[in-house]
């Protein structure tokens, strides 16, 4: 009787010890896929020009970490460090402000009434399936009537608007946001101003700090729009001046290390802008299904 009893229960086991051992094998795969990449880049940080050519990663001999770092703020009378600080300027304050314009979009769309608003919020939509590389020669055209073209501002006004952040600022206005308390505080005399940045604001947080992450990864990894608008390297970010440099690694083979650290380097706004605001984030994508 026990075996038979036991029989159908571990039968009805191996099909999810199966089930389960193949979603682990493709989650490993996955990971490592993910992982492999940045472990080379890492350990190719710290190697000097022969050892990258000689295929000698693993090696715990020619340790150039400290020489790829002093050779990549170094190189070309320093531009690295400049462009770095343009790509900070252009990520971290366009993604402040443009989170805020977003969120702001957001809730005017969720929480008034006007003209037109729903086929107005369908072209928002409708923009976010356009691709940014469409955009780049019509605001190539727009900056160059307005003078603007290799200048800081061709650059930094464009990534201010994000349609998809306006639809996530609805979505988040709707779940955050309730009416009774927004008729609460204009009964209480506050205006629709003071009302929202001082109520609803504060309960939009973990959206404007989703948002916000968004638009830091999209515009730091914005590439197609300032190689457009710029011809001045003074002005370039990190990615359209790293790009440069490994064009001309071809040529120049001193170029190599220097591309690999700084591309390295690129890497870790990113890395502690999620470490920092994963909580906010996290709370702010599980919103939707915790309401």
């Amino acid at each position: 009787m026990s075996a038979t009893g036991t029989t159908p229960v571990a039968a009805s086991l191996r099909p999810r010890l199966l089930g389960r051992s193949v979603v682990n094998l493709v989650v490993g795969i996955s990971v490592l896929y993910t992982l492999l990449p940045v472990l080379w880049l890492v350990l190719a940080a710290t190697k000097d020009r022969d050892a990258l050519f000689s295929s000698d990663l693993l090696s715990l001999s020619d340790f150039s970490l400290l020489r790829n770092l002093k050779d990549v703020f170094a190189m070309d009378g320093g531009l690295y460090g400049r462009w770095y600080g343009n790509s900070l300027l252009y990520a971290v304050v366009g993604a402040a402000l443009g989170a805020l314009v977003s969120i702001a979009c957001g809730y005017a769309f969720d929480k008034y009434r006007f003209r037109h608003k729903e086929k107005l919020f369908g072209l928002v939509l409708a923009a976010v399936m356009v691709p940014q590389t469409v955009l780049a020669l019509p605001l190539y055209l727009m900056a160059s009537g307005t003078g603007l073209v290799n200048t800081f501002w061709s650059v930094f006004i464009p990534v201010l608007f994000n349609p998809f952040g306006v639809y996530l600022g609805r979505i988040f206005s709707q779940g955050y946001v309730p009416n009774e308390v927004l008729e609460a505080a204009r009964v209480d005399g506050a205006g629709e101003l003071t009302t929202y940045v001082r109520v609803a604001l504060r309960m939009l947080g973990p959206g404007l700090v989703t948002v916000f992450l968004f638009q830091l990864t999209a515009i730091w990894n914005n590439f197609f729009l300032p190689m457009v608008m710029l011809s001045d390297q003074d002005l370039y970010p990190v990615s359209l001046g790293l790009y440069t440099w490994n064009s001309s690694a071809s040529v120049s083979p001193e170029y190599y290390p220097v591309v690999i650290m700084g591309s390295l380097l690129a890497v870790l706004p990113l890395l502690l802008a999620f470490a920092l605001l994963q909580r906010f984030w996290r709370s702010g994508l599980t919103a939707g299904a915790v309401k």
